[in-house]
């Protein structure tokens, strides 16, 4: 059966070789002739061998159906990648327009799939169905260039770098801005709170809270006045114009923060060294700063830390530097300087009036003619509180106002003390916690209870300093006799008895009885020596009230019958 065939692809006639395993004719195509336009092929006439120039290829087979029919050949030139016999068009072309697979389907692409055994069914018979085989994606060609980087920076990014720099430079104050902000609230906070805190603290242990009261307030009801801290100078203010004294106590109440300039008259009874009485004026020009603050305390009960003596002079640079007083005067002062009477005064009457030195001076130093020597010391004390109020109320700022004066302070008095203690009166005084007060005394000088129990008790402490041990008992005596003798006669015998001796005064009234008081009972052994001494009965020794300074009090009766008598 060699029958031939063609089959119509243009490619040569096929020749019946066999038939498969279902019965199905097998063709093979019969090689075509070589033509004086192709080389000759020996190999292409061989139906059987290999193809000496495949690569990787084994002799081909012969197809076994079976009946031992001739096998198919290859094309000696097939490398496997060749196109089939039917990739040719009729004229010997390739690449037809129009190519058919062996089973008779058109391809798509100028390659077919190679067929074991380069075998094909006939047009007519339709072979088995297959799937194309997918054709894979052609690979991009990726040249290097297309990927080269810039790795040097240019002028563009620079700038991109710095406007980012700039950026977060500009975001980190903001941030910083804002923390400090939030810090100076929360600071700002704080300090409101403590300042509350603090007010509301202040006018609780000021006792200013209604409805509170505090054991420490101002108004020193919880302690008593015997028990309260005090810190006192004496300042003795020296007219070396016209002459005299004026003398004060500055007394500085740690206890209830009270500050007092306490006027003590000139005509006040101070008992000398020899027990003899003096008055205050005699005694400082006698006795000088020292002997008269002792004396002070004597009959005071004080404790009296300094004196300071003041000249006019420096009085005058002292309200200079602290830059003028405003003050109510209660009369007009003419100028001291003067030569005219009538003139304009120098200062006016009136209501908080502004006074220089000089004016200062001139108003704490006048005294009317007729005028008693209470009303000139009270302008003195109304010249020292405006002073206290204009001073400063630093205790460096305050001693610095000291210095400047350049005055001669009696020790043991010195700048920085003196400035540290007018530091806390000034502050007393412009708080309104600052009074000045008048001690009352008698006609002849003596202190009497009644009157001045208000200003020697609860200002001043209230009791007299108890003797040191050894010392005289001081006897105050006051004549009552009506016989103005009799109180000579007294100091006399009682400073022979070892007995110091204080001048009472003469009383208003006669009395027919002596008295001999005592105050406290470790005196009662003293008073009944004192009425033995003066003659007087036991029973006019008794328990009462003590002139301030003493410790027994006798008032002469007419039944007092003088030694020498």
């Amino acid at each position: 059966m060699n029958d031939r065939y063609d089959a119509g692809y243009g490619d040569g006639p096929y020749e019946l070789v066999g038939y498969d395993e279902y019965g199905r004719p097998v063709y093979q195509q019969v090689p075509a002739q070589p033509t004086p336009q192709q080389p000759y092929d020996p190999y292409a006439q061989q139906g059987y061998g290999y193809d000496p120039y495949a690569t990787g290829q084994q002799p081909a087979q012969p197809y076994d159906t079976g009946n031992q029919r001739p096998a198919p050949s290859y094309d000696a030139y097939d490398t496997g990648h060749q196109p089939s016999a039917s990739s040719y068009d009729t004229y010997g072309g390739r690449g037809a327009a129009n190519p058919y697979d062996p089973y008779g389907r058109t391809t798509t692409s100028g390659q077919h799939p190679r067929v074991t055994e380069q075998t094909a069914y006939i047009p007519q018979q339709a072979g088995p169905a297959e799937e194309p085989e997918p054709q894979a994606a052609p690979e991009r060609d990726y040249r290097t260039e297309q990927f080269a980087f810039v790795e040097e920076p240019t002028d563009d990014s620079e700038d991109v770098i710095d406007w980012l720099k700039f950026t977060e430079n500009r975001t980190e104050r903001r941030e910083e801005a804002r923390r400090r902000a939030r810090s100076r609230i929360v600071a700002l906070l704080v300090v409101l709170a403590l300042v509350a805190v603090g007010g509301v603290g202040y006018l609780w242990y000021a006792g200013k809270l209604p409805g509170l009261s505090s054991s420490g307030s101002k108004s020193g009801t919880a302690t008593p006045a015997a028990a309260q801290k005090r810190d006192v100078i004496v300042v003795h203010l020296h007219n070396t114009g016209k002459g005299g004294t004026s003398t004060a106590l500055l007394v500085d109440n740690t206890t209830t923060e009270q500050g007092t300039t306490v006027l003590l008259p000139n005509s006040l009874a101070l008992s000398g060294d020899d027990g003899s009485t003096t008055t205050l004026a005699k005694s400082v020009d006698d006795d000088g700063a020292s002997g008269t603050r002792d004396q002070l305390d004597t009959v005071l009960g004080t404790d009296i830390q300094g004196t300071w003596r003041l000249d006019t002079p420096y009085l005058q640079n002292l309200v200079d530097l602290v830059g003028s007083i405003d003050i109510d005067t209660d009369t007009d002062v003419p100028d001291p300087d003067a030569k005219k009477k009538g003139t304009s005064p120098l200062v006016h009457k009136g209501k908080a009036q502004t006074l220089s030195g000089k004016m200062a001076v001139a108003y704490a130093t006048y005294r009317a003619s007729g005028e008693a020597q209470n009303a000139q010391l009270e302008r003195f004390g109304q010249v020292m509180q405006g002073v206290l109020r204009k001073i400063s109320s630093d205790a460096q700022g305050a001693t610095v106002t000291v210095q400047t004066l350049a005055q001669i302070l009696d020790p043991p008095l010195t700048d920085k003390d003196l400035g540290a203690f007018l530091a806390k009166l000034a502050d007393l005084a412009k708080g309104g916690d600052y009074k000045t007060a008048l001690l009352p005394v008698q006609s002849d000088g003596t202190l009497s209870a009644r009157t001045s129990g208000s200003v020697v008790k609860d200002i001043l402490g209230g009791t007299a300093k108890s003797p040191d041990a050894g010392s005289a008992v001081r006897v105050s005596v006051q004549n009552a006799t009506g016989v103005k003798d009799d109180t000579e006669k007294a100091r006399v015998v009682l400073l022979n008895g070892g007995f110091t001796f204080l001048e009472g005064g003469t009383a208003s009234a006669a009395r027919t009885t002596s008295k001999v008081l005592y105050a406290d009972a470790a005196d009662k052994a003293s008073a009944a020596e004192v009425a033995k001494t003066l003659g007087l009965p036991a029973g006019s020794v008794a328990k009462g009230t003590v002139s301030s300074g003493a410790d027994v009090s006798v008032v002469l009766g007419s039944d007092y019958r003088p030694a020498s008598s």
